[in-house]
């Protein structure tokens, strides 16, 4: 395959979209949750450490969630440019699914966003907080249905064809219930908050590390080191509950993914020959031209007793498929690696914070506070590496076994394809950097520390967004 055909290039398009995307949509989903819970803790208990949390990340929030939307909205185009006999082929499957998540998910999250975001006043914290609720259930339900959609492309079920060829529904809930979407549902929630756990700890230890001396003079000096406090200790108590639940939930879809999709367990594991008490290679070099793993550093039958739960367990080796219809073993090989690491990491991080925990020392410890800021980007890479070995895992097929990537492409110029993917980096570096910059100068101040907690943003009230009424003693608006 030549590097610069319009086939490869939209496969690097669409690759450097869907990369930048999944970014947002695994840190809004497991926030949006977050504020539900910070805002219905300050509902029951009364406490406002929790109302300033929230307020604080609400603003996070709303900025990921703006580049989360806009940056998906581009992949719905390159389906009917550079993938548009896809789309047709399928369009009868994943069209109303697609639609669904629009209609059900996204309508909510947008329906609710403004009152969540700029109407505590208005309506009143009970009503605020249904409204949070209803934002963090739209990001939720969005993930059902586009799980759903891509499950389908791994595990196709409930469908046949029509008379030119297409794919078309014949069982709803077996299309929509496929083989695969329990396991990478839950993967992909647990991922989504474990993403979000290491970035709001990583904030909360950033400022642990800072210690920063606040005149008492400042009026919200203690609420701010109390909220520092409580983000930091929320973030480490999920670390440590969710992590071994992830593994757990990675071990399950791992099993599903033996099942169903042999090749792509044949290049997680690193086999090239088909082999009964197949050991578990930690490590080594993929030659795919010669068909054989070098410098293998392994554990023997470990890794038959992992997926078949059985020492003689045989695993199949990717001789058994022609070269043609093999997924490329090392991009796939390494990021499985990669992805696993980095779950063991958030593992010991979790487990350390408990045993600081019970020694009355999560505060007071500043190794353990650079761990867990340099481990706040963890997640994203986490979920870039399962995404990796999830959709190169698959190929050569969009649809597995039955459709090829090949067979899926437009047929478009590649000089066409360059240049937009030339102008999509260019673009998305520049926007989207500038909004991560931003998001990082917002985490870079501690919640209280500039401004009084329960006042909206300078800049929402300047454009117009908060009426004029609402000053900080407000309680309600006024007419």
């Amino acid at each position: 395959m030549e590097w610069f055909d319009a086939h490869t290039l939209a496969r690097m398009q669409f690759a450097f979209t869907v990369s930048f995307h999944i970014i947002f949509p695994s840190f809004s989903i497991g926030l949006a949750s977050y504020l539900a819970v910070l805002n219905g803790l300050h509902l029951f208990t009364g406490k406002e450490v929790f109302l300033t949390l929230f307020n604080y990340w609400k603003k996070i929030f709303a900025v990921a969630f703006g580049m989360g939307v806009v940056s998906g909205i581009v992949m719905s185009y390159e389906f009917g440019t550079n993938w548009s006999v896809f789309a047709d082929k399928v369009g009868p499957v994943i069209g109303p699914l697609m639609g669904y998540e629009v209609m059900s998910a996204f309508f909510l999250e947008a329906g609710f966003l403004g009152v969540m975001l700029f109407g505590r006043e208005r309506v009143g914290p009970r009503l605020h907080f249904f409204a949070t609720l209803m934002v963090a259930a739209g990001t939720a339900m969005s993930a059902f249905w586009i799980l759903s959609v891509n499950s389908w492309m791994q595990t196709p079920a409930g469908f046949g064809y029509n008379d030119v060829g297409q794919f078309i529904v014949k069982d709803w809930m077996e299309v929509i219930f496929n083989p695969s979407l329990p396991y990478r549902l839950v993967h992909m929630v647990l991922a989504a908050y474990l993403t979000t756990a290491f970035v709001v700890g990583g904030v909360g230890a950033f400022h642990l590390l800072k210690k920063r001396k606040i005149h008492s003079t400042h009026t919200n000096s203690g609420l701010s080191r109390e909220a520092v406090h409580k983000m930091f200790s929320m973030a480490m108590w999920m670390a440590a509950i969710v992590a071994p639940i992830q593994i757990m939930a990675g071990d399950a879809h791992g099993l599903n993914t033996f099942e169903y999709q042999p090749r792509k367990i044949a290049a997680i594991e690193g086999h090239y020959e088909t082999v009964s008490r197949a050991p578990l290679i930690l490590f080594g070099i993929p030659d795919s031209k010669e068909q054989k793993m070098n410098y293998v550093v392994e554990i023997p039958v470990l890794g038959s007793l992992i997926l078949t739960h059985s020492v003689d367990g045989v695993i199949q080796g990717m001789k058994v498929w022609p070269r043609d219809e093999q997924p490329p073993m090392g991009i796939v090989f390494f990021a499985f690696r990669g992805m696993v690491g980095i779950g063991m990491l958030m593992l010991c991080i979790g487990l350390w914070s408990l045993w600081l925990r019970y020694k009355g020392k999560l505060y007071d410890t500043p190794l353990m506070h650079r761990a867990a800021l340099l481990m706040s980007p963890a997640g994203f890479i986490a979920v870039l590496c399962g995404w990796v070995v999830t959709e190169v895992g698959r190929q050569p097929y969009t649809v597995y076994n039955l459709l090829t990537t090949a067979q899926s492409a437009s047929p478009i110029d590649a000089a066409a394809v360059g240049s937009s993917l030339v102008a999509f980096i260019v673009v998305y570096f520049t926007l989207f950097g500038a909004g991560v910059f931003y998001i990082l100068r917002l985490m870079s101040h501690a919640p209280c520390e500039d401004e009084p907690h329960s006042s909206p943003p300078g800049p929402m009230r300047a454009a117009g967004f908060v009426p004029p009424a609402l000053h900080e003693n407000d309680s309600r608006s006024k007419p």
